[in-house]
């Protein structure tokens, strides 16, 4: 049987990059973001990559914390790179068995962001689908992964199957993924599953875009406000 041919161009993608190093010391979270990327940019789709800590982004939960007495705040500029893509990839090492400090501030801004409503009413982030990647040199892959998964869905973003990949060397002090003797860019599950995630996420992107997004029956939140229920019908709410 003759393999289909899949047609990624018009996607876009950002991959957000929570290591605890500022540019340019070397990120090992952006060298396996790295292997997606390639995947990514090889099928036509467009790709931006940011690195949090480079920025002035302030912890808090407002869109824009410089009404809350910050001087400088640049998550709402980034935002609006984010917002433009279909794909967003939280790429994030592990520290103590979770995700990075930055990494918890990342998901709070996007948190901060969630009120927004797109053209269809629904909250902002509806028909945009998410992954993660996660390394590290002692357990925590799954854990970080499930806790940004969990936040990605929560906020309104679509996770396809097999949606998080990750690299993990043995436990304690050792080499880190890009290091050579760590063997990670050689590992045969890492590169399956950043490769099927990659796929899941680009064919779920292009079948959200190609339908006009996530349908906006039963989820808009404008429509709610505006006394909209569907099929709810409880006698006791009122």
């Amino acid at each position: 049987m003759k393999e289909s041919v899949n047609n990624f161009q018009g996607l876009k993608a950002v991959f957000l990059n929570c290591t605890l190093k500022k540019s340019p010391r070397q990120s090992h979270t952006k060298g396996l973001m790295d292997v997606s990327i390639e995947i990514m940019q090889t099928e036509g789709v467009e790709v931006e990559v940011i690195r949090a800590v480079d920025h002035e982004i302030p912890y808090g939960v407002q869109p824009d914390m410089t009404a809350q007495g910050f001087d400088l705040d640049e998550w709402p500029s980034l935002f609006k790179t984010i917002i433009d893509a279909d794909i967003l990839v939280i790429g994030t090492p592990i520290w103590l068995g979770e995700r990075s400090s930055v990494c918890s501030k990342v998901i709070e801004r996007l948190y901060a962001m969630s009120a927004q409503k797109n053209e269809k009413g629904q909250y902002i982030y509806y028909g945009k689908v998410g992954g993660i990647i996660v390394t590290g040199n002692e357990d925590g892959v799954k854990n970080c992964a499930k806790s940004i998964q969990y936040a990605l869905q929560h906020i309104g973003y679509t996770i396809p199957p097999q949606a998080d990949a990750g690299w993990i060397g043995a436990i304690g002090p050792g080499p880190s993924y890009l290091d050579e003797e760590s063997g990670g860019r050689k590992n045969e599950f890492t590169n399956k599953n950043t490769t099927f995630m990659t796929y899941n996420l680009m064919h779920l992107a292009k079948m959200l875009k190609d339908n006009g997004g996530f349908p906006a029956y039963g989820n808009s939140g404008k429509a709610w406000e505006e006394g909209k229920r569907w099929a709810f019908n409880n006698p006791e709410y009122r």
